[in-house]
């Protein structure tokens, strides 16, 4: 039975300093800052020679960034970077993922990967819609998920016997599943590597944690938001603010 997936988003790496020392006599490090926040600190002072701190309102790791961000000085941001491993996710999210061209992504490769027992992607439009369909003429009527369910499962069978039936007609494996891909819906699931500096994922999250965005991926960038709170919270700390502000959902 073909079952149902949920998304995870798993960090892989992030930003950590090579040697903390390296600072030392040049810039006193703010020992509440994460690795990330202390780089993009230390790069964001080279610009002016600034390492001693003059501005009491800045003095602190966190101050300092947030008006680097207010400033709108975001090459200073590209510093550091963080890598997700994301899935449970559908194809039709990753159709949006990909736009975000400042992000690098490896993604799982239908040619390459038997896709006979996937999983696939409940919309959350559907999750918890209460509604009854009769999906072909005088089946008896099923659930939302039912019905996703009955379909996905005729679509990995109908991928499962078209490669068979390539591979008897001379195809090679990868070749017959390149080609049997095609009957495969939008919902099955696919699995992804993300990576980014953190200037790239601000700027994702501030289009993707947006109301009128499409609602997996404001799911999925909720996971991403948590993650990234952990590497820099200096950095998407008015995010998370302004993601809260508009009532978490």
């Amino acid at each position: 039975m073909t079952s149902i997936v949920k998304p995870e988003v798993k960090t892989l790496a992030y930003t950590k300093l090579a040697d903390p020392r390296e600072f030392d006599g040049m810039m006193e490090r703010d020992m509440e800052a994460t690795d990330a926040e202390s780089l993009l600190e230390f790069a964001g002072r080279s610009c002016y020679q600034s390492f001693h701190k003059p501005n009491p309102a800045t003095r602190s790791c966190k101050d300092y960034l947030a008006n680097i961000i207010k400033q709108a000085h975001g090459s200073v941001l590209e510093h550091a970077t963080a890598s997700f491993y994301i899935t449970g996710v559908s194809r039709s999210f990753t159709h949006e993922l990909v736009r975000h061209r400042h992000l690098s992504f490896s993604q799982l490769s239908q040619r390459f990967v038997d896709e006979s027992d996937t999983g696939f992607v409940v919309p959350p439009a559907l999750r918890e819609l209460d509604a009854v369909f009769s999906p072909i003429r005088f089946y008896e009527t099923m659930t939302t998920k039912e019905t996703l369910q009955w379909l996905a499962e005729g679509c990995t069978l109908n991928y499962s016997w078209f490669v068979e039936a390539l591979e008897d007609e001379g195809l090679t494996r990868k070749q017959a599943r390149e080609a049997a891909r095609a009957v495969l819906p939008n919902m099955v699931e696919t699995r992804i590597v993300v990576s980014g500096n953190l200037r790239a994922w601000r700027e994702y999250l501030l289009r993707r944690l947006d109301p009128s965005a499409d609602a997996e991926i404001r799911e999925v960038s909720v996971l991403i938001l948590e993650e990234l709170m952990k590497v820099a919270p200096a950095v998407f700390q008015d995010v998370e603010d302004w993601y809260n502000s508009l009532g978490g959902k």
